[in-house]
């Protein structure tokens, strides 16, 4: 569980916090292995009986005030009894990971299951889109055979396919056999016979490892939907609407109906793959593309707000039915036409699944993405508890969760990687603040219950001999991590530990938020506002603003660069290639919705480092393939120029460049050898990161650039005219310093 706070020494009081101009909060991974500083969970049993306070019911911690029959709680100092259970326990203290450790992880007893061996089989059902083109199904089929060699071989694994059917394939047989079922034309319409009475589920679901090679030939038997169904699904018009053949809403709804039925008794956890190559065009849940016209192009409109709400309720809805089925959906679109993810996404981000958008079928990492995901472990059946010391409470929680309906700062959440990542931002629950002479620091105490599934081999040593030992078993776990932190006593330490990458992390999720309210331009006005006012307070504070009888004294002392403090440097180039950014750019500029979708379902899952690097790419140069120059450059021309290294290496997150300049040795290998270290820094990379990233080579003078010049940001324009400008992020600064004299005034 990695816990990082935007600034790791508190502000005192509202006043400190109001004046400093920084967002207050941290994110959390809660199911990483490992904490911020690379240190893992202490491990123990007997979760059930770790103490708990009777007024916060926050757990007792290695900061609690322990004595012989009772203990204070550490976050609201409350005196609570012992049981006689925990009195025995106590008086061994080194046999506790709780005593000795503030990050631990605690067994908790079975839930009861009456056929655990039964219900822990992970389930994964593929559905895909016969609504398409071979292109497509080959790549959909490239993938689902990557993933069929992750999947364990316990694992119970379905195929569906959907058009103006949905069909189910049962493979157990000597021959792949499917049974359709038609969906119904009209908006409204459902499919009225139960997919149980179709085919029964565990015809449908065939165990992988005695029916690996029927499913890759069921895969192999895939094709597009026919000409004549086409034409048939083309002819029949809904509103005035011309319909295309893709039932998935119908789909979807079927499914999980078919697998909630059996959720608990043969599985803990489903996930259904969806692969669209187009826009839900056909019975229930169909979207009208017609919103997506150049009528929003005109400023009469603002297409930015019209093209970010869902136009229709029917997806989030359908995203709870998932939820109560047990079922995480993970979603492939795999188009460059508008697909409508803004009504779509609510699948993926309620019920714990990721979104994937590739624009083509040729140049995609569909099938690594596929098998990374289904490679790298996850919890399920999670709930998410952020607890605090009294004078502070949390203000908002941002991330792919649904909030429990009873319990305030308690988060569901079905399915749960180590890379997921939440923020929450504080506010102060008492006008006075920390009082500066408390012996008690602020406390902040997270706790994460999470099921998982282990694996055979990692219960040999449980002494259950073979013939008994079940394939899989569900194990109950609390994960706990307990932080102090220190008060700030003025304002410049307060800005000495500011983390810039979580301040960045918490403010894309504020303007992510605005932007689906209020549109884009909002968005984009609430984030130059907030470095306005930043700057504003830094120079106040720090009494760098000198005024005289004109205004030219105080032009010369802004700082809009935070140079007495280097914690905040990083700030104003964050926030200008976030303006930057496709997340953040208009309409008019280019920017399809869809994508813009995605990188928000992205960007609000990221952790702060893993987003500091998809906002503001890494360029790093090689004087050789084997020997670093520089790690760090700002994203300019001019810094290409001056470093003189013939070599660069720029990970934007989601692709990662390999430039050589024009002037680069004719004799220096392209591309670079694969036992060399740029070819090793790129293969760890891959490796640490939770999408694919694509890789390119380009050679400077012979190949086209425009890939990577694209990410040469400081130099472009930042207000939008869609024009570069040769003095980009300069400009930017002066327009900081003319806002920030005009805000002062």
């Amino acid at each position: 569980m990695a816990v990082r706070a935007s600034m790791t020494r508190f502000p005192m009081d509202p006043d400190e916090q109001e004046s400093s101009g920084l967002p207050w909060g941290v994110t959390v991974s809660p199911f990483s292995g490992r904490d911020e500083n690379g240190i893992s969970p202490s491990m123990g049993s007997d979760g059930e009986n770790l103490p708990r306070c009777e007024n916060c019911w926050a757990y007792f911690n290695s900061y609690c005030e322990l004595d012989q029959w009772a203990w204070t709680c550490s976050l609201c100092g409350t005196l609570n009894g012992l049981s006689a259970h925990s009195i025995a326990k106590y008086s061994h203290p080194q046999s506790c990971p709780e005593m000795s450790s503030s990050f631990i992880d605690l067994e908790l007893p079975s839930e009861g299951y009456e056929d655990e061996s039964m219900q822990a089989r992970p389930v994964y059902v593929a559905a895909v889109d016969l609504s398409s083109s071979e292109e497509f199904l080959d790549l959909i089929k490239s993938a689902l055979l990557a993933a069929l060699e992750a999947l364990p071989a316990g694992a119970l694994f379905g195929l569906a396919v959907f058009s103006l059917k949905l069909g189910l394939y049962d493979v157990q047989g000597p021959v792949p056999l499917v049974k359709n079922v038609f969906i119904p034309p009209d908006a409204d319409g459902t499919i009225q016979i139960g997919l149980e009475d179709v085919m029964p589920l565990f015809s449908f679901l065939a165990p992988v490892e005695t029916c690996k090679e029927r499913i890759a030939s069921a895969i192999e038997t895939l094709k597009p939907m026919s000409s004549w169904e086409q034409s048939a699904a083309a002819s029949q018009a809904l509103d005035g609407v011309l319909l295309g053949g893709r039932g998935f809403g119908a789909a979807m709804e079927a499914l999980f109906n078919y697998l909630g039925s059996e959720y608990g008794t043969t599985f803990a956890l489903a996930r259904v793959f969806a692969f669209l190559s187009g826009v839900p065009d056909f019975g229930a849940g169909q979207l009208d593309t017609r919103r997506y016209g150049e009528q929003y192009a005109s400023k009469r409109e603002d297409a930015d707000r019209a093209l970010l709400p869902e136009q229709t309720s029917f997806y989030k809805e359908l995203a709870a039915v998932a939820v109560q089925a047990g079922v995480c959906v993970d979603l492939f679109a795999v188009t460059n036409e508008y697909t409508d993810l803004a009504s779509l996404k609510f699948l993926s981000i309620e019920s714990g699944g990721s979104l994937f958008l590739y624009p083509n079928t040729e140049d995609t990492t569909l099938p690594q993405d596929m098998y990374r995901m289904l490679n790298r472990p996850y919890a399920f059946n999670c709930v998410l508890r952020l607890r605090t010391s009294s004078e502070f409470k949390v203000g908002h929680s941002y991330g792919h969760f649904f909030p429990d309906p009873e319990y305030e700062n308690v988060q569901h959440i079905i399915c749960c990687d180590s890379y997921a990542t939440y923020a929450y931002d504080f506010e102060f629950s008492k006008v006075e603040g920390f009082s500066r002479h408390a012996s008690e620091p602020p406390m902040l105490q997270i706790a994460f219950q999470y099921s998982v599934v282990v694996p055979p081999e990692e219960l040999l040593g449980s002494g259950l001999s073979s013939a008994s030992r079940p394939k899989f078993s569900i194990k109950r776990r609390i994960r706990i991590r307990t932080l102090q932190y220190g008060t700030a006593r003025n304002i410049n330490e307060l800005y000495d530990s500011v983390d810039s990458e979580v301040v960045l992390s918490i403010l894309v999720h504020k303007v992510i938020q605005a932007s689906l309210e209020q549109g884009v331009r909002e968005g984009r006005m609430l984030l130059h506002d907030w470095l306005v006012i930043l700057t504003a307070q830094y120079n106040d504070a720090l009494k760098l603003v000198q005024y005289g009888t004109g205004t030219s004294n105080a032009v010369q002392q802004i700082d809009v660069a935070f140079a007495q403090c280097p914690q905040l440097q990083p700030m104003p180039r964050l926030i200008f290639a976030l303006l930057r950014s496709p997340l953040l750019r208009l309409h008019e500029e280019g920017v399809h919705p869809d994508y813009r979708i995605f990188l928000q379902c992205l960007f609000s899952a990221l952790d702060p480092s893993s987003l500091h690097c998809a906002v503001y790419p890494v360029l790093t140069s090689y004087t050789t393939p084997d020997t670093q120059a520089y790690p760090r450059h700002s994203l300019s021309r001019a810094a290409l120029i001056t470093s003189g290294s013939p070599i660069f290496l720029l990970d934007a997150f989601t692709t990662l460049i390999v430039f050589y300049s024009s002037t680069a040795d004719p004799g220096l290998p392209f591309p670079p050898p694969h036992d060399c270290l740029l070819r090793t820094t790129i293969n760890k990379l891959k490796q640490e990161r939770s999408i694919t990233p694509k890789l390119l080579f380009i050679r400077g003078g012979q190949d086209d650039a425009t890939a990577f010049e694209n990410y040469l940001i400081e130099e472009q324009d930042v207000e939008g005219s869609g024009f570069t400008s040769v003095m980009g992020f300069v400009s930017f600064l002066e327009d900081i310093n003319r806002s920030v004299l005009e805000y002062m005034k």
